[in-house]
């Protein structure tokens, strides 16, 4: 006696698989779309199956928990919206010139990514599940603030406020402090915000 599938129940099996992906994906979508626009804190399980167009068994049968819910919500945004690519960062020699491009990437990624992460972030402490899918994020960002801390001729109390500097001109919510209602331009958020560094790497008094 064969053991082998027969071919209409392969065909039978991998429709079904499709199906469940598409599903999957399509309550995946509706959850990112009501994370960015009302936020995770106001987005109800029920919610996201309404806005998916499925019942909400079939929503738990693929995610049991928020938490599995908001872990594929994160994993699908941040592969559709990946922060810069710090890389090209390291080549660039002169401290404030490395500085001005990883602030442009950076603002360039908040500017895409705002209706999101003002959400996200304004959530965070509202839902457990929020905190442990922004560690890769604040991991990137305290290798950026690294990176673009190199080079600059500080020592000391000195090195530790040039740092400062860094950590907070590089921060979402600075980004959005300045360009808020379109106050300045993304370019001059970058020239104030290198001031701002350049300003604390000199030794005052």
């Amino acid at each position: 006696m064969s053991d082998e599938i027969p071919p209409k129940r392969k065909y039978e099996l991998k429709q079904r698989a499709a199906e469940m992906a598409e599903t999957r994906l399509r309550i995946t979508e509706a959850a990112v779309d009501l994370h960015g626009t009302i936020g995770p804190a106001r987005t109800t399980m029920s919610a996201v199956a309404e806005r998916a167009g499925v019942q909400r068994h079939t929503l738990y049968r693929h995610f049991p928990t928020e938490a599995d819910l908001f872990g594929a919500c994160s994993a699908h945004y941040v592969a559709a919206n990946p922060l810069p690519d710090k890389e090209p960062w390291r080549a660039i020699g002169d401290p404030k010139q490395r500085l001005a491009r990883g602030l442009s990437d950076l603002y360039a990624y908040y500017e895409r990514t705002e209706p999101m992460f003002s959400k996200v972030l304004r959530d965070a402490e509202l839902v457990d599940a929020i905190p442990p899918v922004l560690a890769p994020r604040r991991a990137y960002m305290a290798e950026a603030a690294q990176i673009l801390a190199v080079g600059w001729p500080t020592r000391g109390r000195r090195r530790r406020v040039l740092e400062a500097a860094i950590q907070h001109a590089i921060d979402f919510q600075t980004w959005r402090s300045l360009t808020t209602d379109g106050r300045i331009t993304r370019d001059e958020a970058v020239e104030l915000a290198v001031a701002l560094v350049v300003a604390a790497s000199i030794r005052t008094g």
